[in-house]
C-alpha cells in the first residue's frame, strides 16, 4: 500500500471576506473552490474536507497541511463538540460545526470502507513546500473568483488540466488574475 500525498490550504482576501481553498495532489490533481464569503479557517477546513472526499478510495491519504487548526479540529476538536451537542467547553456554538460535521461523516465513511484513517503532517506555509506552495495558489485565485461573487469549484477531474508539480508554484503577485477577468477556472 503506497501513499498518496495531498497539500491543502485555504485563503481569505478579507478576514472574513471572499474565500477559497484547495487541495493539489502529489501526481498533479488538484480541486479548489469559491466562496463569496467565508474565513481562512472555512476555506482550510473545506479544503481538508474535499481533498478527503476527493481522494476517497485512496488506501493510505497523507495530508500536509499548514493550518494546526484544520488539523486539531480533524484530528481532536471535531469528536469533542459533537459529543457536547456542537458547543465548544465553555458551552458556546462550535464555530464551524457544518463543516466538521461533514468531516466526521468523510471519516466515518472511510472507516466503513475499511480503509484507515488520514493522516496529517504540518508543513509550514509560505516556505517554499512544492505541493503546499500549489494549493496556497490554487486557494487564493479561488478567493478571487468569490471577491467576484462566483461560488464554484474546479477540478482536475472536472476537466481542468493537471499541475506540473516538479516545478514551484508562482509567487505571490505573478501571473494573478486579473479583478476584470471573468473567466470560469482559476488557472
Amino acid at each position: 500500500m503506497s501513499t498518496y500525498t495531498v497539500a491543502t490550504d485555504g485563503a481569505c482576501m478579507r478576514n472574513p471576506g471572499p474565500a477559497g481553498w484547495a487541495w493539489v495532489g502529489e501526481d498533479g490533481r488538484w480541486a479548489a473552490g469559491s466562496l463569496v464569503a467565508g474565513t481562512n479557517n472555512i476555506g482550510e477546513l473545506l479544503a481538508v474536507l474535499y481533498a478527503i472526499r476527493d481522494n476517497a478510495e485512496v488506501d493510505d491519504l497523507l495530508i500536509q497541511a499548514d493550518s494546526m487548526y484544520a488539523i486539531n479540529s480533524y484530528r481532536t476538536w471535531m469528536d469533542a463538540h459533537s459529543r457536547r451537542g456542537w458547543k465548544t467547553s465553555t458551552g458556546a456554538p462550535t464555530k464551524n460545526a457544518d463543516i466538521l460535521a461533514a468531516l466526521m461523516d468523510a471519516r466515518d465513511a472511510r472507516r466503513a470502507a475499511g480503509l484507515p484513517d488520514v493522516t496529517f503532517e504540518h508543513v509550514k506555509g509560505h516556505a517554499g513546500h512544492r505541493l503546499n506552495g500549489w494549493a496556497d495558489e490554487r486557494a487564493v485565485r479561488a478567493s478571487h473568483h468569490g471577491d467576484r461573487g462566483l461560488a464554484a469549484i474546479w477540478s482536475s477531474d472536472r476537466g481542468q488540466e493537471r499541475i506540473d508539480v516538479t516545478v514551484d508554484a508562482p509567487k505571490a503577485g505573478e501571473d494573478k488574475p486579473s479583478r476584470t477577468r471573468r473567466s470560469a477556472s482559476p488557472t
